[in-house]
């Protein structure tokens, strides 16, 4: 049951208040959370520390109830029981350990769905702090104000370890903010269901008057079997009854759409719904072996009865059993590790800059590459829980490492520079960041259209100014052309100037 008020008064500096901030929109973990459909119209919403209130506010306006309490800001209103409960960056600014804690598994003791976590990382601390000293296990800023930092691993492990042994392991949406569900089988859903790519119907090649006839009937019909690969279990489709009166069954159904759009699109999507199984279970894998829950508590992966039924009956449709799946998710998971899968898998990819030690792929089609690749992409990002505005993934040819690449301008300025850079090593789960937003010479990128597969519609204006900077020999000095100002220096040189996706000649030249 949720404590009382009286029985959680926390003991709160002056300087505490302070870290509150005055925000323009919803908060990241917020604004997260709603992305990915988490909170929705419909939840309920309480903000545990909720500084001035901004999210609450926000949310009430687009038709969400909201409530929040803060010790600064608001320590008169109430503590109330919600859907989804949110603690934003609120234990990296107490400095008592044990009253962290207890913050915390108050905030789980409000939850009824949803938790959601974030705090500051220790990749902000030279950003955020400037002159700062040392204060029991964190540090306290020139302002006079606690900050906690962590790395993402001891985030996920501190929360995975203070909340009860019922808790279901955290999982990562963000670097710094993680979710915990109520419900094991919410959160299989929920991770299954970042791996999957909705595919659209295919388009109608034959006519038929039973198909055109019933085409409204049979929509719902074609959206799920695209999606799963798979016909739907009686309750799945609301049409169900209809669809099996005007056919005598799904399959019959099936087979009249298969008729008149082509069987092979249908084959696709079945092998396309398998690998997103296959990653998925890789995944949990994975999910199980850097978790501290699951490695203290000997959880491993869950068991077919844990997952939500939909999961289940797709399971069962392409691999027959769940051991089976199993395997197959084993040897996906091993292939990600394993060099010559590795180098297979960037000869076999249809797209992507490759260079002697790094293969680079824009984060719009990473559902476009080998298993092999997409598996690793996808540890990574389990790890880290996503990457925030990157536009390029780099595969380390050599080792297990993913980097993500954030080039804020890539599809205005035709060589974009460098903003940030986040590195994932697997084989230890180690995460670096590097900041370029304020270098003067930051790297610049060149021959965009290698990172896109020839059907975006951004490859053909990319690889016209290519050509046309070969032509010119602006790319011919590869080490000079990194950098900006190694750049600038070539166009000087060659009296030209870029402007859009254009070469112009300089004035005078």
């Amino acid at each position: 049951m949720p404590r009382s008020p009286a029985d959680s008064v926390l003991e709160v500096s002056l300087e505490r208040g302070r870290t509150a901030i005055i925000r323009t929109g919803l908060s990241r973990p917020t604004r997260l959370a709603l992305d990915l459909g988490v909170l929705r119209e419909g939840h309920t919403f309480y903000d545990h520390g909720c500084g001035r209130g901004g999210d609450v506010r926000r949310l009430r306006k687009a038709g969400i109830e909201s409530a929040g309490w803060d010790p600064c800001h608001a320590p008169r209103a109430s503590k109330i029981p919600a859907d989804v409960v949110n603690l934003g960056y609120v234990i990296n600014v107490i400095e008592n350990p044990a009253e962290r804690a207890d913050t915390l598994r108050e905030a789980w003791d409000f939850t009824g769905e949803l938790l959601v976590v974030s705090a500051r990382l220790r990749d902000e601390l030279a950003r955020l702090l400037g002159a700062a000293s040392n204060e029991g296990d964190g540090t306290r800023t020139a302002a006079g104000t606690f900050q906690k930092f962590y790395t993402q691993a001891e985030l996920r492990t501190w929360v995975d370890e203070t909340l009860p042994d019922d808790a279901p392991p955290a999982v990562p949406i963000a670097p710094g903010v993680l979710l915990v569900f109520r419900d094991p089988a919410r959160r299989q859903g929920f991770i299954a269901s970042r791996y999957v790519r909705r595919r659209a119907a295919p388009r109608v090649r034959v006519s038929d008057r039973l198909f055109e006839e019933h085409k409204a009937l049979l929509d719902p019909l074609i959206a799920f079997v695209a999606d799963r690969g798979r016909l739907p279990g009686g309750t799945e489709v609301k049409t169900f009854a209809d669809i099996a009166e005007a056919f005598g069954s799904l399959k019959r159904a099936m087979s009249v759409v298969r008729r008149v759009t082509g069987a092979e699109r249908w084959e696709e999507y079945e092998a396309a719904r398998r690998d997103e199984l296959r990653l998925y279970l890789a995944l949990s894998r994975f999910d199980d072996a850097t978790n501290a829950k699951s490695r203290q508590r000997r959880i491993g992966r869950p068991k077919l009865s844990d997952l939500p039924e939909d999961l289940r009956l797709d399971i069962r449709a392409h691999f027959g059993t769940y051991a089976a799946a199993c395997e197959e998710g084993d040897r996906t998971l091993f292939s990600a590790g394993d060099e010559k899968a590795r180098e297979e898998a960037v000869a076999s990819a249809s797209f992507g800059k490759t260079l002697p030690r790094a293969f680079y792929v824009h984060v719009d089609h990473l559902d476009r590459l080998p298993l092999s690749l997409r598996v690793a992409e996808s540890c990574a990002r389990s790890f880290i829980g996503g990457y925030d505005d990157a536009n390029l993934v780099k595969f380390n040819r050599v080792e297990s490492k993913v980097s993500y690449l954030c080039y804020p301008t890539f599809d205005r300025e035709a060589h974009p520079a460098l903003a940030w850079s986040m590195r994932v090593a697997m084989g230890w789960c180690d995460v670096k960041s590097r900041d370029f937003s304020k270098s003067a010479n930051p790297p610049v990128l060149h021959r965009k259209e290698t990172f896109l597969p020839d059907d975006d519609s951004r490859y053909e204006k990319f690889r016209k100014l290519t050509a046309r900077e070969e032509k010119l020999g602006l790319l011919d000095d590869t080490a000079r052309i990194g950098t900006r100002d190694g750049w600038n220096e070539t166009l000087t040189r060659h009296e030209v100037q870029v402007r859009g996706h254009r070469i112009e000649h300089s004035r005078g030249a």
